[in-house]
């Protein structure tokens, strides 16, 4: 071979070479995350300092100086400059969609544990709301949770903080205290006949509204409709993801405000993922008569990353869904087989369930059921949920068990713990039994059944379920849990909850990008400090949907 021809296959094998070097190497991330502790919450338990992520998914995960070399010109950097990172958090059961029809109306009080703070923030909604416009807060909150005053509003009270408005507060589903302005809207006064409107001595009434009418007054509060209603929904979302929220299970998409979702998804600009939990609830045998023949049409996992449809519930039988604040149940057998007839045909049609269940005579109940249902329509595989679970005990976790049940659990009394001792006396301590279900081999995990029945900070869930301690300071839980545990249950178990765990719940290749930076290490600060993590950075898919430094 000449000089010339060997020097030309010389450059020809270095051109190959170098053309299948360049194709082997991995094109340059989007976004790389530089300099932190990411806390993966693989099964590993994996922390790294870095992550990259490309078209909305991690591509790699590792040391600052190995993801260093994933950038490219145009690659944006984040220096976490120390910060801990971690899965985005997901809530298993929530009834969010009907709450942005309210929110921008709404003084919410979650995680407030003083009542002076609470009237603070009343007077100042007050003040910067024209006269004769409502003010009002449905749920989220208890007065027992006031460190410093839990006694109940009065009316006089509630004049004094909002003379010129009319003024509800929804304390959970136990009680809801009015104003006189309130009352007088309302068409309500000292002369009306309604059993669940409290009255003093004289007669008058006290602004205290019993169980028995909080749902009705609520209904008609004015709500958002139209632009006012995506406002209001966006101004939500936005506080969820302030919270380190980027997915929850939706218990109910109601028909009216799904479609807002479904467009802000379309224009990329649906900043939270929606998982509902949907299917009619039967009120009586003729309406489960009514229902069955529609069961086999429901459809789940149709629908996509950000919107999806997973499973039937959260109701089967209306008669027997617990109340919150009753201390025992009595399932009638003749609406257990009601129930068994809707759950037999959810089971036939391989739908997956999640069901409101929370009394120990209930959970039995259910469970006996299901057992039933198991030997012609085996459920292992459907991935059957009972939620809330506040009585849940080694009997019915063992039951749940050998089922391949699973339990979405949620801290009712993280806001109505003293509520709860009040119903239920000592054994409230043990609802629900925490370190129980951990070691029990059910895949649980927590949520919130926000945003009436209680509060939705998720790191105020996971403080509880690690001190248990309730939103003041009381201690309300006996079997608490260890931290990494209760982050496994609000990410990587809960993705499973919602169908999404190859998609969510932890920070590994080929997963979403979703997560949250924080303004401290959720696994080195002290214990009680836990509730006052602060997210200062959320992203979903990769997008930034919260950054506290653009304020």
């Amino acid at each position: 071979m000449t000089g010339r021809r060997f020097f030309a296959a010389t450059v020809s094998v270095l051109v190959t070479a170098a053309a299948a070097y360049l194709a082997a190497q991995p094109p340059p991330a989007d976004l790389i995350l530089t300099n932190g502790k990411v806390i993966t919450v693989d099964d590993r338990f994996t922390i790294a300092q870095a992550l990259a992520v490309q078209g909305g998914r991690i591509v790699a995960v590792g040391t600052t100086e190995e993801i260093a070399t994933r950038a490219g010109s145009a690659t944006r950097r984040i220096d976490l400059a120390g910060r801990a990172v971690i899965p985005g958090l997901i809530d298993n059961h929530m009834h969010l969609l009907r709450a942005g029809t309210t929110w921008q109306r709404e003084v919410r009080l979650d995680g407030v544990g003083s009542r002076a703070e609470a009237i603070e923030r009343l007077r100042a909604r007050a003040n910067a709301t024209p006269p004769g416009e409502w003010i009002y807060t449905l749920g989220g909150w208890a007065a027992g949770q006031f460190a410093d005053d839990p006694r109940p509003f009065t009316r006089d009270e509630l004049d004094r903080v909002a003379p010129g408005h009319p003024l509800l507060l929804q304390a959970s589903y136990y009680q809801s205290y009015v104003n006189t302005r309130a009352l007088q809207t309302l068409g309500l006064d000292d002369s009306t006949q309604a059993p669940w409107l409290v009255r003093d001595a004289a007669g008058r009434a006290t602004g205290v509204i019993d169980e028995g009418g909080i749902r009705g007054l609520a209904a008609r509060l004015p709500t958002a409709s139209g632009e006012a209603l995506e406002r209001s929904t966006r101004l939500m979302i936005r506080d969820l993801n302030r919270a380190g929220l980027t997915a929850f299970g939706s218990a109910g998409c109601e028909a009216d405000v799904l479609p807002l979702y479904r467009r802000l998804a379309e224009q990329q600009q649906l900043d939270v993922r929606v998982f509902c939990i949907t299917g009619a609830t039967a009120g009586s045998p003729a309406e489960v008569d009514r229902l069955l023949p529609q069961i086999p049409a429901m459809t789940v996992r149709h629908g996509d990353a950000f919107i999806d449809h997973i499973a039937y519930g959260e109701g089967v039988y209306g008669p027997l869904h617990d109340p919150m604040f009753v201390k025992a149940s009595n399932p009638p057998p003749g609406d257990l087989a009601q129930w068994r007839r809707m759950a037999t045909a959810i089971a036939k049609a391989r739908l997956p369930l999640h069901v409101h269940a929370n009394l120990t005579s209930t959970l039995d109940a259910f469970l006996d059921q299901i057992e039933l249902i198991d030997r012609e329509y085996p459920v292992g595989g459907l991935r059957w949920t009972l939620a809330h679970g506040n009585q849940l005990n080694a009997s019915h976790l063992a039951r749940m068990k050998r089922l391949n049940l699973q339990a979405a659990v949620h801290p009712w009394a993280v806001i109505n713990g003293g509520i709860n001792r009040s119903v239920f006396g000592s054994d409230a301590a043990d609802m629900p039994p925490l370190r129980t279900i951990q070691e029990s081999g059910v895949v649980w995990g927590l949520g919130s059944d926000g945003s009436r029945a209680n509060q939705i900070l998720p790191f105020t869930t996971l403080w509880w379920a690690v001190t248990g301690n309730m939103v003041g300071g009381t201690t309300v839980l006996r079997q608490t849990i260890d931290r990494k545990d209760a982050l496994v249950a609000h990410t990587r178990t809960n993705a499973r909850l919602v169908f999404r765990e190859q998609d969510l719940g932890s920070l590994e290749p080929g997963k979403l990008a979703d997560l949250v930076v924080l303004d401290r290490d959720y696994l080195t600060v002290p214990a009680d400090q836990i509730r006052n993590i602060r997210p200062v950075m959320t992203m979903v898919g990769g997008r930034v949907v919260y950054d506290a430094a653009a304020r």
